[in-house]
């Protein structure tokens, strides 16, 4: 993943918005109203153009925007995720919605020296700002759709194959039609996929640990296919909200410790240069008062067998924390791919500030190790008019600051 020493590169972290087409053919798929080979031609098609779309922008690592990650509306803050809910074998179908009433469920809380994840519903963000979150028009989850969970009854598996396969064949076809040049897919974490409702494994760790053997498989697939595999990871900053009441520093650092080893696991074999790690506070567009500091996760994140590490920075309760690595090395041969824009805010970012950021990156770390990149995906989150104008936004920051930089 060497740099050109002449400009900042620009990438994204994943998903970008659905068109009504696309977004048609999940659910047809998905209701079993049309067949794969059938659903599989029209992805393929979805995705040469919006790796064409990414190309003209500038976008330097390019992805195939998670279309083949299961979306059937146009507002899914959880695609990321809910994805695996049809490549993990062992699941069954629940009913639940992720963020129900915390009123219909006892609180799961932890103690010292044992950390248990309670429910989304349970959040302390959400049960500080509980007025905001409730509110059907203006609130924290309005105009979101049920986000269903299912529950593990059986030992997990995978059974994603096919699925990953016309990623990869898809993200080929439409790189080398569109000029060549590097690619990423983006994968579920061990430590998100196991934030379901188990009713099967004797503990919380022996979930992490199997599906951590179940989704290897799909690492591996990606990169022999020759791409960055991106591991989606929210959990290990994100649980710390999940945690009721708050634990401390040291317990916690010790949950998410698990979560890492169990991935550094599913990593084991592959070339660090095509891993790249994505830490972020979740998706949702709230408060996030309650937000563990990056500083109490930096080192236990650059001990993941990654070549780059990509994390929020445009998001307005983190932007501050660049500073953090003024005090933190990063290793030699690796990559911080800093969210420069966000996804959770309508404003489109002026490029000049785009540029001030990743001067302030490049200022600590080089910029021959810095790559440009949003806060989370786009897609489904946001209007697609403003996704775009974010990622040209971007792109022209990148531009500003390489002149400033390379000269």
């Amino acid at each position: 993943m060497a740099m050109t020493n002449s400009r900042i590169r620009t990438t994204h972290v994943g998903s970008l918005p659905r068109t009504d087409r696309l977004l048609e053919a999940n659910r047809a798929n998905h209701a079993g109203e049309i067949d794969f080979d059938t659903f599989t031609g029209i992805l393929h098609e979805e995705v040469v153009d919006v790796v064409r779309r990414q190309r003209e922008i500038g976008i330097d690592i390019v992805n195939d925007g998670e279309y083949g990650h299961l979306m059937t509306q146009r507002v899914d803050y959880g695609g990321w995720w809910n994805y695996s809910f049809t490549r993990l074998g062992g699941l069954t179908p629940g009913s639940a919605d992720r963020w129900k009433n915390a009123a219909d469920e006892e609180v799961i809380t932890s103690e010292p020296g044992r950390v248990r994840l309670a429910s989304f519903a349970h959040r302390r963000d959400r049960a500080k700002f509980l007025d905001a979150y409730q509110d059907p028009d203006q609130g924290v989850l309005a105009k979101r759709a049920p986000s269903i969970q299912p529950s593990i009854t059986g030992p997990l598996s995978y059974i994603g194959q096919q699925a990953v396969d016309a990623d990869v064949q898809g993200l080929r076809a439409a790189i080398d039609a569109t000029g060549g040049g590097q690619g990423f897919v983006a994968a579920l974490s061990p430590g998100s996929a196991a934030r379901v409702p188990n009713e099967f494994y004797a503990s919380d760790e022996e979930v992490v640990w199997a599906a951590a053997e179940a989704l290897k498989e799909e690492y591996r697939a990606i990169v022999d296919a020759g791409f960055i595999v991106q591991i989606d990871d929210p959990s290990i900053a994100e649980s710390w909200d999940q945690v009721v009441p708050e634990p401390s520093v040291e317990d916690y650092q010790a949950f998410i410790q698990v979560r890492i080893d169990a991935l550094n696991h599913a990593l084991e074999g592959l070339p660090e240069d095509q891993v790249r790690f994505h830490l972020c506070w979740g998706s949702w567009h709230g408060p996030h008062t309650t937000d563990i500091e990056f500083r109490h996760l930096i080192e236990q994140m650059l001990t993941i067998t990654a070549g780059s590490y990509s994390f929020e920075a445009a998001n307005a309760r983190h932007e501050h924390e660049w500073s953090i690595w003024r005090e933190h090395e990063l290793p030699e041969g690796k990559f911080i791919v800093p969210g420069l824009v966000s996804h959770a805010t309508n404003v489109v970012e002026h490029p000049e500030l785009v540029a001030e950021r990743i001067e302030k990156f490049a200022s600590v770390v080089g910029p021959d190790r810095v790559i440009a990149s949003t806060d989370c995906g786009l897609g489904g989150r946001i209007h697609p008019d403003i996704a775009w104008a974010k990622l040209e936004a971007l792109t022209e920051g990148a531009r500003i600051a390489s002149e400033r930089l390379y000269g």
